[in-house]
C-alpha cells in the first residue's frame, strides 16, 4: 500500500503522474464499491502531506494582476479551480495533483483581494460583488487564452463558477459546485431565515457594522481559524496549515473585498453599476445547463437537504449529486479525492 504522506512529499506531476492515476483510480474504485451510489464516505481521499505549489505565476487580466498556481501539462484540458472565503489556494494543494496526473492542465487563482492578486490601479473601486468575482475568472480565462475551461469553487468559488457557468455557458466544459446554487438573489436576502439558520451566518451581520470591519482587520488570523474550526468540525489541521492560507489574508485589499462582499449581499452596499445589467440576469436565478456534479458537506452547517432537491431545478443539463459523509464547508481540503473524483466524472457526464 503507497504511504500518502510520502507520496505527496515526493510527488512530481512528470515523474509519478502514472503511478498516481493508478493508485487514484484504484482507490476511487474502492470507495466508490463500498458506499451507496450518490454518497462518498468521509474517509474517502483524504490524500495529505503537500505543503505549497511548487511555483506561483502572475498575469494581469482586467482590473487585476492576478496570482495563480498551474500544475499539469500545459496542453491538457483545463480546469479551474476557486476557493472561498477565509480561504485561498491551498484548499486545492492536493486536488491539482491528482488532476495533472490525469492529464489536466490546473489553474488555482487567488480571488481579488487575497493572496499576491492586486488591483493595477489605486483608483479601482474595491468591489467584491458576486458579477465583479466571474468577470475576474473570465478576464483570466481570457489573459492565459483558455476558450473552455472545467470549473470547480466552493463557497465565492461555487457561487462564481455557478454563474459563469450559467451566463457564459460557453466558457465552461463542465461544473463541480459545492453546496449546490449559489447565486445570490438580494431581494430574497432580504427575507429571514429560522434562527438556526441565522446562526450559521452570524459573521455577516457582524461586517454589517463598522465594529466588525476593524474586527476583521485587527483579529483577522484569530477570525479565520474560528470559522475553519466552526465549519468544518472534524477536519482536524495543524497550525502550519492554517498559516499557509492566513499569509493570503495579508493582501491590503483584502478586508475591503471582504466587507464589501457581505454588505453588498444584504443590500448594505451598492455594487459597480456598470454590472446592473448582468446583477439584474443573476437575480432572475439563470439555470445551468452544462453538466454538473454538485458536493454538498454532511456537517457543513451551509448545507441543503443533503439530496440536492433544494436547488436541484436549477441544473438542467447532464447531472449528477453526491454527499459526503463526515465532511465540512471546505470540501476539496477535507476530501481531495471526493472532489478531484467530481471533476473527472462531471468531464465524462
Amino acid at each position: 500500500m503507497i504511504n500518502r504522506r510520502t507520496l505527496g512529499r515526493t510527488l512530481g506531476v512528470g515523474t509519478a503522474a502514472a503511478t498516481l492515476a493508478g493508485w487514484f483510480n484504484s482507490s476511487a474504485a474502492s470507495a466508490a464499491s463500498a458506499v451507496p451510489s450518490g454518497t462518498e464516505a468521509s474517509t474517502a481521499g483524504r490524500v495529505t502531506g503537500r505543503t505549497s505549489f511548487e511555483s506561483l505565476k502572475q498575469v494581469k487580466a482586467g482590473e487585476l494582476d492576478v496570482g495563480y498556481a498551474e500544475v499539469g501539462p500545459a496542453k491538457g484540458p483545463v480546469v479551474v479551480l476557486l476557493h472561498g472565503w477565509p480561504y485561498d489556494i491551498h484548499s486545492y494543494v492536493d486536488v491539482a495533483p491528482l488532476l495533472a496526473a490525469e492529464g489536466y492542465r490546473v489553474i488555482v487563482p487567488y480571488l481579488r483581494g487575497y493572496g499576491t492578486t492586486t488591483f493595477r490601479s489605486a483608483k479601482t473601486f474595491r468591489n467584491g460583488q458576486q458579477a465583479v468575482v466571474a468577470l475576474d475568472i473570465i478576464a483570466l480565462m481570457d489573459a492565459l487564452r483558455i476558450e473552455k475551461a472545467l470549473l470547480g469553487g466552493f463557497d465565492w468559488g461555487a457561487r462564481t463558477a455557478d454563474i459563469i457557468a450559467a451566463l457564459w455557458p460557453r466558457r465552461c466544459k463542465a461544473l463541480v459546485s459545492v453546496t449546490g446554487y449559489l447565486i445570490t438573489n438580494r431581494e430574497r436576502n432580504k427575507q429571514p431565515l429560522p434562527p438556526a439558520a441565522e446562526l450559521a451566518w452570524w459573521y455577516q451581520y457582524y461586517f454589517a457594522t463598522e465594529r466588525g470591519e476593524s474586527g476583521l482587520a485587527q483579529y483577522g488570523h484569530d477570525f479565520a481559524k474560528l470559522i475553519w474550526r466552526n465549519v468544518s468540525p472534524t477536519w482536524h489541521f495543524d497550525d502550519a496549515t492554517f498559516d499557509r492560507t492566513a499569509k493570503a489574508f495579508e493582501n491590503p485589499d483584502y478586508v475591503s473585498i471582504v466587507i464589501h462582499n457581505y454588505r453588498w449581499r444584504l443590500g448594505l452596499a451598492e455594487g459597480d453599476p456598470r454590472h446592473d445589467g448582468i446583477e439584474a440576469r443573476l437575480a432572475a436565478g439563470p439555470a445551468v445547463s452544462v453538466p454538473t456534479i454538485t458536493l454538498d458537506g454532511e456537517l457543513d452547517p451551509f448545507t441543503p437537504a443533503g439530496d440536492g432537491s433544494a436547488y436541484r431545478a436549477k441544473f438542467t443539463g447532464p447531472y449528477d449529486h453526491r454527499a459526503l459523509d463526515g465532511i465540512g464547508h471546505n470540501v476539496p481540503q477535507e476530501a481531495p479525492e471526493a472532489f478531484a473524483r467530481a471533476v473527472l466524472d462531471a468531464d465524462r457526464l
